[in-house]
């Protein structure tokens, strides 16, 4: 459809309407006038010139005047001779440089597309985000499909240890044939050599599991606070005694579960609780920054002791247990009170022979003191961060102190002069250090570890246990046997080689509620009565009886 236009030179850049004349009759095309651009010959020409240079047409009094050529559009009408032709225009957005030339559509479909609002972006760049939205997705299903695969394998390695030891060879093989294809090619190789390991371990855990029987046999309630410690009677006393943050001590009946006597001495928490070794004295020391040594003379009344073959009732523990009452059975004023440290009293121990008493602060130092006179002899410093734990030997004068700075100390009071050994085997703060029978030392860790050292060869330590939780004062038994309380509520028993022994029973009616803050063993060796002692932040204590399986009955 040939179009002449007489501004076509000029090309502004707005987009006007033109108007058709009265159409030919002849056929032929109207002279060119001189100096005027030729008209286009093909629509592809009309379509260049509108969509790469936008222009204004010429209004239609020009087109009249013979300034235009005249417009043959392929679809319209020509109207009858004798009426006057009517003004046909053609309106044409005002187009921009940077938009993409959006290619012509009929139909519905173009009708549809002119509804839609144009996209600001090129064409050329939606082309380029769409492919790197492309490469994305496709690295992002390959990464979960992967992080699929290994939380799979990694659920396999985890239920190898758990799996039970009847019918082993035909449940194991069946399940590692069919898991073979999510194993990769190097796990593969090394699956028999793990299968061998795995079978062995379990066949040593099964003995492991029938060596002790731990049982439930009285639990200790009156604390309204958390029970930082606990500890036994020396042998014949049949007493237990506890420390809470409730700022009192409690000395309680083993067999009754009775509370018999209640200090109320001290001004703050009271963090540790220690007997005497041969006269009816207790230590304690507190957050009010003093050590108190009182009388603690009671009438034990011991009444029956429970046997192993019975069955214990959670709910008979409580019937005899009641809070102390005003008069007789509380106690305020200590016989002697030890000061000096400018910090909260974290613990406190008897020295061997029970003439001294050593206490460890968090004012990064322990003092030790003399009984009879109260004086300070020595300060024990060296540590550079709050100490959380002290221990004495029970024969020799060797203490030794535990501290946040992930060390502990070996002090030797035999010489005038103490001598003194800085131990590193820890990540992180050591809660506690105790002395064995065999002059061993194992200590406990917020790393979730154990260690089990030699005093003749303290460079690394004989054996290291590994745990799920946080470690809290522990302590050695009279048989080498190592009480480990954690955080997770769990208390677990090891030998010295850090072989597990047992774990203490725990469920919703038995056993700590909370985390266990503290274990103590008995040399009490009578039958039935508990040798084993739990302190936790429950509010309770709990006496438990181990038994060697030598003793028990099947």
């Amino acid at each position: 459809m040939p179009v002449s236009c007489s501004c076509r030179e000029s090309a502004p850049s707005t987009l006007g309407s033109f108007s058709t004349p009265e159409p030919r009759h002849s056929g032929t095309a109207r002279p060119q006038k001189s100096g005027k651009l030729a008209p286009p010959q093909s629509v592809a020409e009309w379509l260049e010139i509108i969509l790469l240079e936008p222009i204004r047409c010429c209004e239609p009094a020009e087109l009249l005047s013979g300034g235009a050529m005249p417009l043959d559009l392929p679809h319209s009408a020509a109207p009858a001779a004798s009426k006057t032709p009517r003004s046909l225009k053609i309106s044409m957005p005002r187009m921009r440089h940077h938009e993409p030339e959006q290619p012509a559509v009929s139909g519905s479909h173009g009708r549809a597309d002119a509804d839609q609002e144009p996209s600001p972006l090129p064409l050329r760049l939606r082309s380029r985000l769409n492919d790197l939205f492309f490469q994305i997705e496709k690295e992002f299903e390959a990464v979960c499909s992967e992080n699929a695969a290994l939380h799979k394998e990694l659920e396999l390695l985890q239920e190898k240890p758990d799996r039970e030891t009847g019918d082993r060879c035909d449940d194991t093989d069946g399940a590692v044939k069919s898991k073979q294809k999510l194993m990769s090619h190097a796990a593969q190789k090394l699956k028999p050599a793990y299968k061998l390991k795995q079978q062995t371990s379990k066949i040593v855990s099964s003995f492991k599991a029938a060596s002790v029987v731990c049982a439930l046999v009285r639990e200790y309630r009156g604390h309204k606070d958390g029970v930082w410690e606990v500890s036994a009677g020396r042998p014949g006393q049949h007493v237990v005694g506890t420390a809470s943050a409730d700022h009192t001590a409690c000395v309680w009946s083993v067999d009754s579960g009775r509370c018999l006597l209640q200090y109320q001495g001290h001004e703050g928490s009271v963090n540790s609780v220690r007997f005497h070794p041969t006269r009816d004295l207790v230590l304690t020391g507190s957050g009010d920054q003093t050590a108190h040594v009182w009388q603690a003379a009671v009438n034990i009344d011991s009444g029956r002791a429970m046997s192993s073959e019975e069955e214990v009732d959670p709910s008979d523990m409580y019937d005899d247990m009641a809070a102390p009452a005003e008069g007789s059975n509380v106690l305020r004023t200590p016989i002697l009170e030890l000061t000096g440290h400018s910090g909260v009293v974290i613990a406190a121990d008897w020295l061997a022979g029970a003439e001294q008493v050593v206490t460890a602060s968090w004012d990064r130092t322990a003092q030790l003191f003399d009984v009879n006179t109260g004086e300070s002899l020595n300060t024990l410093a060296g540590h550079d961060q709050e100490l959380t734990h002290v221990s004495a030997h029970p024969s020799h004068k060797f203490v030794v102190t535990s501290s946040k700075d992930f060390t502990f100390r070996l002090w030797d009071f035999r010489e005038p002069i103490p001598c003194v050994s800085v131990f590193q085997g820890h990540t992180d703060a050591v809660t506690s250090a105790v002395f064995s029978r065999e002059d061993k030392v194992v200590s406990g860790s917020d790393d979730r570890s154990c260690k089990v050292w030699d005093l003749k060869n303290m460079r690394s330590p004989l054996a290291t246990i590994r745990g799920d939780a946080a470690v809290n004062r522990l302590d050695v038994s009279s048989a080498n046997v190592i009480a480990v309380p954690f955080d997770n509520r769990h208390i677990r028993l090891y030998d010295m080689n850090g072989q597990r022994l047992a774990r203490l029973p725990r469920s919703n009616r038995l056993g700590h509620r909370r985390m266990v803050c503290s274990v103590a063993w008995s040399d009490d060796l009578s039958s039935g009565r508990p040798n084993l002692f739990s302190s936790g932040f429950d509010n309770t204590a709990i006496g438990w009886l181990i038994t060697p399986p030598k003793d028990s009955k099947d």
